[in-house]
Parts: structure tokens; sequence; C-alpha cells
């Protein structure tokens, strides 16, 4: 497959001499002549705009403004295609990212363009799923994907490293761009893991750009997934070191850092979300990519800006940076940042054709047929007690392993699969991650500080002067700046347990709330004794904060991990083929999952119906 655009890798670039500049001008015009034309004459400007850019390398800076429009996208999670596979609603994609990006090569030339995806690619959609997982010897989907759309570079993102080495590595040994993560550091001898930086020539000026991935993946991800590697965080030194040492060796005109981390607060005190932090602090810089936190902002001073476009391709960054050289050196830079909200409707038809073959083997995997549902599931019964839908997962993590005890949170803010014949693409729904299964050894004392901890992010004490039972407030989505209740905290941390009996005081204060009266099978619960406890590999490693809240160092977990299982969503998927259905009664077993709930029952559900029906109107 050819591809539109072939990034340039500089370490030592000659200067070009007249006949080289004069060269350089006469191939510019012909393709700004070719970028008019129709489609087929563009398919002439693939063949022939890799030689181009190579040819126009050679030219050193001559006097005069250069334009560069640097395009971005993040936290695509799979949204490879614009169908939705299951109906013909459509979504944004890759397919929307190509459309636009190929206007803007054609109105501003295409050396004129640079094109940077900040992580989070191989997660999150039956597409990514299919290529990590079921077809394993095609190369990578998304890697053919990039190639063809002319992406200058790709940075690592925490859910790519969740797919595991045999995906990610796969990937980066038949990916043409680079993928770049300059501070995941090999544990073996101290270089980077990944390719740090990459840096292209156009006119005759270096743009780098330098790739960073989460540093705070260790808490989140088990090690297994990235044996091998540890994450320095960038601040307060390591990314402007490596800045520095880059800018010095490139000489580099325009610099460009890509880290796969949230804005966050920029007081260096969130480790995931060092984004803000570096635009404040980074020296030498002109633009700072973010990602991670599925939030579309840009901020901009005068030398350097921060552009995160969100997620799922619902916008494309846009940054513009003008340069002027006089005398063969850049003696003044202009920046700007802005987004582009995409249009679904509007997908590159060329793209869609190429890649129609793997969106049918995607949609046929899609749609295979892996049993019955007997009861809808609804992710938001579990915010008031014990629900069909942890119902399921517990029964799968207490079924498929030998703990007594599972910990488990609603996913998904609002997920709801109806009753009847499942297909694959429900899976996702139940389950979307891809988070293997852990049993660790804890005691009952650090399981009942867990659930304390668990249920303080959950509910307020109810007292007088206290209106909401749930921990909700009514502010602008930090996505769509749209004010609606929602929790203080994530859902997916809200943890309840099954394999004991216990309830919940709402009028209690944190540290007195869950009283655990026994074991599911009416046994003696004991604080002293050790528990075997199923949770995900998410929550084991650190994930949430509620393992270190009960008092267990994460970054020694392995010495807790008694068991290590496979993805839960294959653990489902097994289960149907096992069972055929899931049915209340299968998955309700109380002698196998226990019973818990809010008491005192009456004062707990009034409060419970009001503040539900505050985040479902329709509730």
């Amino acid at each position: 497959m050819q591809k539109r655009h072939s990034a340039v890798i500089w370490r030592d670039s000659p200067a070009g001499d007249d006949e080289v500049s004069e060269l350089c001008v006469i191939f510019e015009r012909f393709l700004q002549t070719i970028l008019k034309e129709k489609v087929f004459m563009r398919r002439i400007l693939i063949a022939l705009i890799s030689a181009v850019v190579v040819l126009a390398s050679c030219c050193g800076p001559k006097d005069g403004e250069y334009t560069f429009r640097i395009l971005t996208t993040n936290d695509v999670h799979g949204h490879y295609f614009d169908s939705l596979y299951v109906s013909d609603r459509t979504a944004n994609s890759l397919m929307s990212v190509s459309w636009y990006v190929d206007s803007i090569r054609v109105a501003d030339g295409p050396e004129n363009v640079v094109l940077i995806d900040d992580g989070d690619c191989l997660q999150g959609d039956n597409a990514a799923y299919y290529f990590n997982y079921v077809d394993t010897t095609s190369k990578h989907l998304f890697a053919r994907m990039v190639e063809h759309m002319g992406y200058d570079a790709v940075v690592a993102g925490n859910h790519d490293i969740e797919t595991g080495h045999p995906v990610y590595d796969r990937l980066v040994k038949t990916m043409e761009v680079p993928f770049l993560a300059a501070n995941a550091i090999r544990t073996d001898n101290g270089k980077p893991y990944f390719q740090e930086y990459v840096t292209l020539k156009r006119h005759g000026l270096k743009i780098t750009i330098i790739g960073f991935t989460n540093p705070n993946i260790k808490s989140w991800l088990s090690p297994l997934l990235w044996s091998g590697m540890e994450f320095e965080s960038l601040i307060p030194d390591f990314a402007q070191e490596v800045v520095d040492r880059v800018r010095a060796h490139e000489k580099s005109d325009v610099v460009i850092v890509a880290v796969h981390a949230g804005t966050g607060s920029g007081d260096g005190s969130q480790l995931e979300s060092q984004g803000m932090d570096l635009y404040k602090n980074l020296k030498g810089v002109d633009f700072v990519i973010c990602s991670h936190d599925h939030r579309p902002v840009t901020y901009q001073s005068e030398d350097i800006c921060l552009i995160n476009a969100g997620s799922h391709c619902n916008n494309l960054g846009y940054g513009t940076v003008t340069v002027k050289v006089e005398g063969g050196k850049v003696v003044d830079k202009t920046l700007s940042a802005d987004l582009i909200r995409l249009d679904k409707n509007k997908v590159d038809k060329e793209m869609q054709a190429l890649f129609q073959p793997d969106f049918e083997a995607v949609k046929a995997f899609t749609l295979k047929e892996v049993g019955v549902l007997e009861t809808d599931l609804r992710t938001r019964d579990a915010y008031r007690g014990m629900s069909d839908y942890l119902n399921l997962i517990h029964t799968l993590s207490l079924e498929s392993t030998d703990a007594r005890i599972s910990f488990a949170a609603p996913l998904t803010f609002n997920g709801f699969v109806k009753a009847g014949t499942l297909v694959y693409n429900d899976l996702f729904t139940i389950y979307p991650f891809e988070n293997q299964l852990f049993v660790v050894r804890m005691t009952g004392n650090e399981i009942r500080n867990y659930l304390e901890h668990s249920y303080d992010d959950w509910i307020n004490t109810l007292e007088p002067g206290q209106d909401h039972l749930l921990k909700i407030s009514n502010r602008a989505d930090s996505r769509t700046g749209q004010k609606r209740w929602s929790f203080d905290g994530m859902t997916y941390n809200l943890d309840s347990a099954a394999g004991l009996i216990y309830d919940v005081d709402v009028t209690k204060p944190f540290g007195a709330r869950v009283i655990i009266r026994s074991l599911a099978d009416g046994s003696a619960f004991d604080e002293a004794a050790e528990y075997k406890v199923a949770m995900t590999s998410y929550r084991a490693s650190g994930g949430g904060g509620l393992m270190r809240a009960a008092g267990i160092d994460t970054d020694r977990i392995d010495e807790r991990v008694a068991g290590y299982y496979p993805e839960i969503r294959n653990i489902l998927y097994d289960y149907l083929v096992k069972n055929g259905s899931v049915s209340p009664e299968k998955i309700g077993d109380k002698a196998v999952i226990g019973e818990w709930k809010f008491i005192p029952e009456k004062k707990a559900e009034k409060a419970l119906d009001r503040d539900m029906k505050l985040l479902f109107p329709r509730y």
C-alpha cells in the first residue's frame, strides 16, 4: 500500500545549492497544481510526495516566511471506521480525520502539514480489539491506516501499553510511522524502549516531535503488560533535559512535545496529568500536545501553545506556526492553537473503499452470536445497591477463580444491554476494558478499610443540611461544557463487594459505615484472617487508589497476587459458551455472591430516589 506522505527522519542534513533550490521551487509549484485537481490526479501525488519531501529537504532555509499546520488527534480509542457495526448509525472516525487533513493539505500544501497522534489508539473499539487479539497475523489495521493518512508520529498512550507486549511490540516492528515515548525506559540498559523523537525537514527547516507516554502507567496496569520498562515522571527535570539534549543535537527550528497526559492543574500534584505543568514550565518548546483526559482545550501564550483535541475523533487539533527566516536563520515565530469540530458525514471515500475488506471482517466478528441474556443489564442500578449487572461481573470473578470475595464497579456511567440474543458487540458494552482478572491476598481488616474508602468516594453522610446521599454535583462537563448532574469521582472506582453479607450505614461517618456481618455462606468474617479477593488488574495495580487507601503497597503487588487470569471479557465469553445464557437466577445466588444494602433502608431509598432522578432525568 502506498502512503500519502512519508515522515523523514534527519540527523545530518546537507545544505542545498542553487540548482537544487530552484528544482525545489518547481516541484512545490507542481504540487500545488496537482492538489487542486480531482481525486485521480491526487493519486499521482501519492507516488511523488515522498521523493518531493526528500528533495525539498536538501534545500537549506531560504529567507522568507513559512507557515506550518500542526494537526493532532488523540484518544482515538479504536474509532477507525465511521460505522457502529450493529446499526446504520455512524460516528466520527479516522475516516473523517482523513477528509479534513486532505482538505488542509490541498489548501496549504502537504509539505506544510505535520500530523501527530497523541496516544490511546489501540483500545476501545471492536476494530482495535479484532486486530489486537483475533487477527494477529495481518499487519495491524491502525498501522496501515496511519501510514495511508501520512501521520508523522504516534505517541504511546497508557491504553496502548494495556494491550500487552505481543500487541504493541508487533505494531512497532511493522509500522513505518515512528512510535514515540522518551520516558519509557528499558530496565536492562537504561535506554528508551520506544523511539524518543522524530525530526522532519521542511523547506530546509527542522521540526522535531518529542513523545512522552503517561508516567503513571505502573499505577494502573499489571507489570506483566509493561515488563522490562520503567516510566519516568516528566517533571521537574526529565522532560526539560530531553528537550535540551534533542534541541542541541538536532538544531531544531520548531519543537513539539507530544505527551499522553491530561491537562491537570499545573501545580505538579497529578502524576497522570502533567500537560499543564509542561506548558507552564518547558523552555525551548513551541507546542505541547496533550491527551488522556478527553478534554478538548487549547491554551496559548506568546511563545508556546497547548492543544488537546478531546477524544474519539470528534475534533482535530489545529496549531499554526509561522517562521520568519533572515540570513538563513530563524528570527521570529508566531504561534496559534485552535480546534476543528469534525463532521462525521464528511469522510474520505477513497480510504473507506480501500479498507472495506477490513471493515467486513470486523463487522462479521462483531455480529457473531454468543448467547442469550434473560434480563436487561443497567450499570446505573449498581449505584443504589445489588444489581444484575454487577452480579454478573462478580459471578464471573468468583466462578472462574478460587477467590471467596470479589470487588467490582460499574464500568460505564449509564451502560445498557437489552435482554435477548447477545452478539459479540454486546460484550464490549458489558465490559469495555481489556482488564485481566487478578486474585489478591488481603486481610479482613484491609477488606473492610478498602470498602470504607470506596463508599466514601460514593456517598455522603446523611445528616441535617446534607441534600444528597450520592456524591454528585451539578457542573459543566469538561468534555462538552454543558451543565449536568454527575458523580464527583469516576464511577468505575465505586467498588462494591461480593462473597460478603454487609450493610452500609448512611448515617455514619467515614470509618464506621461498613458493617460486615458474615461471608456469603453465613460463616464468620474475621478481620485478622487472610482471604483471596478477585479484582481487575487495574485495581490491583493501584488504579483508583483504593488498594493504597486500604494500606497495600501496590508497587509490590506481585507479593500479594495469588493468581493471574485472562481478560474479563474473554471470561464472559467462555461463560456464555458454557452456559448458553445469563439469567438472574444463575448470577444471583446469594450463597455465592452474598448481599449488601444501604441502611436505614427507608431513609436511604428516599435519598437515592431523589439523586437518581437528578443523574438520570428519565429515571
